[in-house]
């Protein structure tokens, strides 16, 4: 009886704000949070719009398609100097290539034309 669902989908641009539903519905502040904090929408009177799952000092919004995916510094706390630390990010290799042939597909093959 109690136990229901809402799902909100809309379209903004990057300036306009969505008017936060905790007013209604308390628990959706965590949800706002983390909406903010991943695609940068803004919502309009939440009581503690803040980023929930980044840094603080973190800027940008992760998974926007315009976010860069170099050129940002990892940060990691380094337990020898007892601290958070920020370094540049290494990319060790210009590109990955990846094998999509299945092992057991290539050997299924072979199995089937030692048969005959």
């Amino acid at each position: 009886q109690y136990n229901s669902r809402i799902r909100v989908q809309t379209s903004v641009d990057e300036i306009t704000p969505i008017c936060s539903a905790v007013s209604i519905f308390p628990s959706a502040g965590w949800w706002e949070r983390e909406v903010w904090d991943m695609f940068g929408v803004y919502f309009s009177n939440h009581p503690d719009l803040r980023r929930i799952l980044t840094d603080y000092g973190f800027e940008g919004h992760p998974l926007r398609k315009d976010f860069p995916l170099s050129g940002y510094v990892e940060v990691r706390y380094d337990d020898s100097e007892k601290r958070v630390v920020s370094e540049p990010i290494e990319m060790t290799q210009e590109f990955r290539y990846f094998d999509f042939a299945s092992p057991w597909e290539q050997s299924s093959r072979s199995d089937k034309s030692s048969k005959k």
